[in-house]
């Protein structure tokens, strides 16, 4: 709790590039709604790659746990045997919880408890562990009086939950589950199509390195969290950012595809019938070509001379 009870006394002065992050992630983030109601169905296909990126990223990073040492020493990396499948898919499970339910998921003990759970299986700690309760209220309560931006505290409770190393096993995953539940509340729900675990495991020197040096002296509250805040807030900016790269490529295909089906329209001298059309067409899938020749139906470029299978269809004469 080392990192939000400083946040919670006198305001500290925020670091420009932290400052900076920030900025940039309120703007992505309003790009991101215009997104949502335009790529629906492409959205759809990313967040599904999402998961299995996410599930695979913490399969290969099993083998590492984060914990703090006593004294608020660095933290330590330790080595653990590789897990055997089903605790990989009670990762997927909880993931799955939290972007099946999103912000309804309520961000409370039992809900922590419950994901723990779901990643390390029925034999794990059910009873809330010494500190979780603290972090948890002490989290409801900063984004309550609003000390600090939300994104400073969410990675501000990230900190200190893996300081905190409240579960015997699984902290680790726990964090990045709790950094996705936690996004999702906060309307920074980019971690449901870009996967931010893979993206953690990309940057995984500059990840433990920033949370090496924010653990020192954490036990005693003179740490330094702003290397790890950064870290956080970069990741999280990185995903935004891959994620309008992906839409904006996806955008540019499907421009170029309709002004080959347009093109191919063009080509023909006289009536067409779709089955034509779509041969000339390699390539574009079925329901591509009969939404453009649908548009250009609607904006008076073409006309369907009939109905039924095998109709065809002209070129408007203007």
């Amino acid at each position: 709790m080392k990192t939000l009870q400083r946040f919670s006394g006198k305001p500290e002065a925020i670091p420009a590039s932290t400052s900076w992050h920030i900025a940039d992630l309120a703007e992505a983030c309003g790009r991101h709604t215009s997104y949502t109601r335009q790529s629906s169905s492409r959205l759809m296909t990313l967040q599904k790659h999402a998961l299995m990126e996410s599930s695979s990223s913490v399969n290969r990073n099993d083998g590492m746990r984060e914990r703090a040492k006593p004294h608020g020493q660095a933290l330590s990396v330790k080595r653990l045997p590789r897990r055997d499948d089903e605790a990989i898919q009670g990762y997927r499970r909880a993931l799955e919880l939290i972007i099946r339910q999103g912000a309804e998921l309520p961000f409370s003990v039992a809900t922590l408890l419950h994901l723990h759970v779901l990643v390390c299986g029925e034999d794990s700690q059910v009873s809330a562990p010494e500190g979780l309760e603290d972090l948890v209220g002490l989290w409801m309560h900063s984004l309550q009086e609003k000390w600090v931006h939300p994104l400073l505290l969410l990675a501000a409770f990230n900190l200190d939950f893996l300081c905190l190393h409240p579960f015997p096993d699984g902290n680790g995953r726990m964090s990045r589950l709790l950094l996705r539940l936690q996004s999702c509340h906060l309307g920074y729900d980019v971690g449901r199509y870009i996967s931010l675990e893979r993206l953690i495991e990309q940057n995984r020197n500059r990840y433990h390195e920033a949370l090496q040096e924010s653990s020192r002296g954490w036990q005693n509250g003179s740490h330094n969290p702003w290397p790890y805040i950064d870290c956080l807030l970069f990741i999280l900016e990185a995903a935004y950012q891959e994620l309008e790269s992906r839409l904006n490529a996806t955008r540019g295909e499907r421009g170029a595809k309709t002004r080959r089906i347009e093109a191919a329209i063009q080509g023909f001298t006289g009536p067409f019938t779709f089955t034509e059309l779509e041969k000339t067409c390699p390539g574009i899938s079925h329901d591509m070509v009969r939404k453009v020749l649908r548009d250009l139906r609607d904006d008076g470029s073409v006309e369907c001379l009939g109905r039924g299978p095998g109709v065809q269809w002209r070129i408007r004469k203007r």
